[in-house]
This record gives structure tokens, sequence and C-alpha cells, in this order.
């Protein structure tokens, strides 16, 4: 079971599980938005709804960090696995530059592709082929791409993370 905390102006900051939830609200470091009443935790003396959405009391300042590590997984991410190339679903990552040609391991550089035009592309240029990108691939931005669980989302969390974006 997770549970979505958000920060005191109402953004996403993390998703932890129930328990963790429940410890913040009984120490006041949170109060309960959401909660699912269908799955309650039974304690020796209570029996309380299971948190879903819990609110912060107090504002967390999230660090900006200007050199965010490039990964398979983030770039994927940020292009919502489809295909920089064709549009298709993806699942490979393809460097715009071939590393055989001096292209670097960055966040400009790499773009997710499907298989077909991995291959089709090899260690060639754009230029070479001819092909155009999609969109201009640079440093993903927000306060909350980050967050893994935001890809897969409760259904209790769509209200409040509408509200964030």
């Amino acid at each position: 079971m997770r549970t979505l905390v958000l920060n005191a102006g109402f953004e996403p900051l993390a998703v932890v599980t129930f328990r963790r939830a429940l410890l913040l609200v009984f120490t006041d470091k949170a109060t309960v938005l959401a909660a699912d009443e269908e799955h309650p935790v039974v304690g020796p003396n209570q029996i309380m709804p299971r948190p879903t959405v819990i609110l912060l009391n107090r504002y967390v300042r999230m660090p900006h960090r200007r050199n965010l590590q490039v990964s398979r997984r983030g770039v994927l991410r940020r292009d919502a696995h489809r295909c920089a190339y064709c549009g298709r679903s993806a699942s490979t990552v393809d460097h715009i530059i071939p590393r055989s040609r001096g292209g670097a391991d960055s966040w400009e550089n790499l773009v997710a592709a499907c298989h077909g035009c991995n291959s089709a592309k090899g260690d060639r240029t754009l230029a070479q082929l001819g092909w155009k990108l999609r969109f201009a691939p640079g440093t993903p931005r927000g306060t909350h791409w980050f967050i893994t669980e935001l890809d897969r989302p409760a259904e209790a969390w769509s209200p409040f993370l509408r509200s964030a974006a």
C-alpha cells in the first residue's frame, strides 16, 4: 500500500508506505487528505482508515539539482516511452551523435527509440539518414518528474496530481 506525500504547497513530494504515513500523521507532521475506508488499519486500541494522500504541515524545501544524472530509465521517462524518430513505443535509448563519433552520454544527446529505428540508425548521424527528431531533447524539468511511482498513480491521487501539474 502506497501513500502520496504532498508538500505544504500541495506539490507531490514522495510516495511512502502507509506505515510511514501513519507515523507522520501520529507525530503531527502531516494530515490525512484522502483515506481508503475499505482496507482499514487495525491497531490494538483503534481502527482507522488507511491514508492514501497526506499533506505535510510544514513546507520542505527541495534542493534543485543542477546536474541530474543521466540514466536509461530517466531518458525513457522524459520521452514518455515514445520513439524520438517515429513516435512508436520505445524500449531502448539511442545516441543522436553516436558514441563512435564522439557523442556523449548527456540529456541532450540521448533519446528514447524503438528497436526498428535504433537498428536502422546504427552508428550514423541524422544528417546521413535524412531523419529529424520529433522534439528537442534536454534536461527534464519539473518538481516531481523523478518520483517513479507517479508512472502508475493510484486512483485516489488523481485530484491532487492534477492540481499540482
